[in-house]
C-alpha cells in the first residue's frame, strides 16, 4: 500500500484512492443502466398521449370536476378540437400500432364520438370518464 502527504499534512493512502476510484465507475455505470427519474415522469408512450387528448375531451363534454369538486360547464368546441386531433391521430398512425394500441384507439374513439353525439344533442348527464389505461 502506498501513501502520500498533500500539502497540508493530510495522509491518503493509495488503496483508499482507487476504491474511491471503482465506486465511482460503478455509479456511472449504474447511471447509464437505471438513470434516476428525479421526480420526472415515465416514459413516453402512445397510451399515454391517447390518455392525454381523451381527458381534454372529455373535459370539454363536462365529465369532470374542477379541483374544487366544482362542476366543470361542457365546451362542445374544446370536446370537438380534442376529438378532431385524436381522429388526426387516428388517420396518420393507421397500420403502425400494435394490436393493444389499435384497440385502444377504436374504444377511445367510439366513447368519446357517441358521448359527444349524446351531448349536443342534449342526451342529459355529463358522460363517465373513460376507463384508466385506455
Amino acid at each position: 500500500m502506498m501513501s502520500e502527504e498533500t500539502p497540508g499534512g493530510l495522509h491518503i493512502d493509495s488503496d483508499w484512492k482507487e476504491e474511491a476510484a471503482r465506486e465511482k465507475e460503478r455509479l456511472v455505470e449504474e447511471e447509464k443502466v437505471a438513470p434516476d427519474k428525479g421526480g420526472a415522469p415515465g416514459e413516453a408512450s402512445f397510451a399515454e398521449l391517447l390518455n392525454m387528448l381523451a381527458m381534454q375531451a372529455m373535459i370539454g363534454l363536462g365529465g369532470y370536476q374542477g379541483p374544487g369538486g366544482e362542476r366543470i360547464p361542457p365546451n362542445p368546441v374544446s370536446a370537438k378540437h380534442f376529438i378532431d386531433l385524436l381522429d388526426v391521430l387516428e388517420k396518420k398512425t393507421k397500420g403502425n400500432l400494435d394490436e393493444d394500441e389499435q384497440k385502444a384507439m377504436d374504444a377511445v374513439m367510439y366513447e368519446l364520438r357517441m358521448q359527444y353525439v349524446s351531448a349536443v344533442s342534449g342526451g342529459g348527464a355529463p358522460p363517465a370518464p373513460p376507463t384508466p389505461g385506455v
